[in-house]
């Protein structure tokens, strides 16, 4: 074997060693190394030269990216996640002809259309679905997230949130439960605007809690300004503290007419 390949391959089972252990500094630390490393193997995107051991070391690099996202997700590094799946993207589209399938490819592809939906960038989820083959629409983890897409825009929040229970993979609570939050925060904010009261019970109801308790934790993290007292949540302090911006009326008055004007001696 190429000692290159070789070195690469030794130091990617200590890699793998030290994720198995959460050894998430040692990781990091041995990762940019392996990034390095693979840098000499012009079989690699964006090059595809045709060399001796091209396979092995697709193969290889494709290994180390998608462990590389594994990473991120345990260290919780969304920035790291989408750098390190945009590497990996090309040994799933580019060199798909000439490697066999990876069993991780599937449910990477689904925690990338999570994340996308977490980050509220739906113009690129949708992009990327395009990009999948039927037989990839049809896996469990790229339709969870089809499914999860398409009850967020129809406001079903009661579906997002029950479809924790049903993730396929146990890599897909941390975006599940990211996008949990989003969900509350969205009716939070809804909810603030509504009413100027709400009791504890329609509240944990409104909010999709199973408890009290997990309620006023959430009130006192992520919502201090709202006030509890005789067995309701107050909004008041919210909407007095939210910025009151006055609707520039003649302004805009002023520039339709000017808008109309011009119009006019165009036609």
């Amino acid at each position: 074997m190429n000692p290159k390949l070789t070195e690469a391959s030794q130091l990617f089972e200590r890699f793998k060693s030290a994720l198995v252990r959460n050894d998430f500094d040692t990781c990091a630390n041995l990762l940019s190394q392996l990034k390095v490393l693979l840098t000499r193997f012009r079989s690699l995107p964006p090059l595809f030269e045709d060399t001796p051991n091209a396979i092995h070391e697709l193969t290889l690099a494709r290994d180390i990216y998608e462990h590389a996202v594994i990473l991120s997700m345990k260290t919780e590094d969304q920035d790291a996640f989408e750098r390190d799946f945009f590497q990996l993207k090309p040994y799933y589209t580019d060199a798909s002809g000439c490697l066999p399938s990876s069993p991780q490819e599937y449910i990477l592809l689904g925690l990338n259309l999570l994340r996308l939906l977490v980050q509220n960038r739906i113009a690129e989820f949708h992009t990327e679905l395009e990009l999948l083959s039927s037989t990839a629409l049809d896996n469990p983890c790229i339709k969870h997230a089809v499914e999860l897409e398409q009850s967020f825009m129809e406001g079903a929040y009661n579906c997002v949130l029950s479809a924790r229970q049903t993730a396929p993979h146990e890599s897909f609570v941390y975006f599940m439960d990211l996008l949990a939050k989003t969900v509350r925060d969205e009716i939070a904010g809804c909810s603030e605007k509504a009413y100027d009261y709400l009791s504890i019970n329609d509240a944990r109801q409104m909010l999709l809690f199973s408890s009290d308790k997990e309620l006023l934790d959430y009130i006192r993290e992520d919502h201090p300004e709202w006030e509890i007292k005789n067995g309701c949540v107050f909004f008041q302090k919210a909407k007095e503290s939210a910025p009151c911006k006055e609707i520039p009326s003649l302004q805009l008055i002023n520039q339709t007419l000017s808008y109309a004007r011009e119009l006019e001696r165009i036609v």
